[in-house]
């Protein structure tokens, strides 16, 4: 049979306990160090897909979305401004929504959106939030996820409320207010 050496346990001496506190106090002046902060931004979003020089392009669909009245199975590439105002041509560019939305829908108007609001002015300038969820596009309210971010919003988490606040149904250029509560 083996032999169990049986020791008695040995108290913590004081400099293990001094080290111990001194990795609590860092770990929590780190912490606090990274404050979280939630910042608000309103923006306009400008999709247009007419025109000479669009910033939203169809690049797949299904074979029965030209039939679907849901336009299902549509997959738009965007580059579309972002500006201050509802007015794309007298409102200050803040920076562009790039990214993509998918017609997930069959039965409504419902996109799929993945898309980085890229800040290129301002006190927000270099800095990227991403947006990720469903968009009912008639709705008056929707909300979707904001997934993360970089620059200044690095570590972000929160939600981006849409509401349409034009849509021409002749061309389908649409202008929407995004507001962002960002978490970072």
């Amino acid at each position: 049979m083996p032999s169990i050496d049986h020791q008695p346990a040995q108290e913590p001496t004081t400099t293990a306990m001094a080290a111990a506190v001194l990795v609590v106090l860092v770990l929590a002046v780190a912490g606090a160090a990274r404050a979280e902060t939630t910042t608000h931004i309103k923006v306009y979003w400008h999709d247009v897909v007419s025109g000479a020089s669009p910033t939203a392009v169809q690049v797949a669909r299904a074979a029965t979305t030209n039939s679907s009245a849901s336009f299902f199975g549509a997959v738009v590439v965007i580059d579309d401004p972002l500006t201050e105002g509802p007015d794309m041509k007298n409102s200050a560019p803040v920076g562009r929504a790039q990214g993509t939305y998918i017609s997930a829908g069959k039965d409504k108007v419902a996109l799929l959106m993945n898309m980085n609001f890229v800040f290129q002015s301002g006190r927000y300038n270099g800095s990227t939030v991403a947006i990720m969820g469903r968009n009912e596009v008639f709705s008056a309210v929707r909300e979707m996820a904001i997934v993360g971010g970089t620059g200044v919003f690095r570590w972000a988490q929160g939600y981006a409320q849409a509401r349409t606040h034009t849509l021409d149904m002749k061309t389908g250029d649409a202008t929407v207010e995004y507001n962002l509560y960002i978490k970072h």
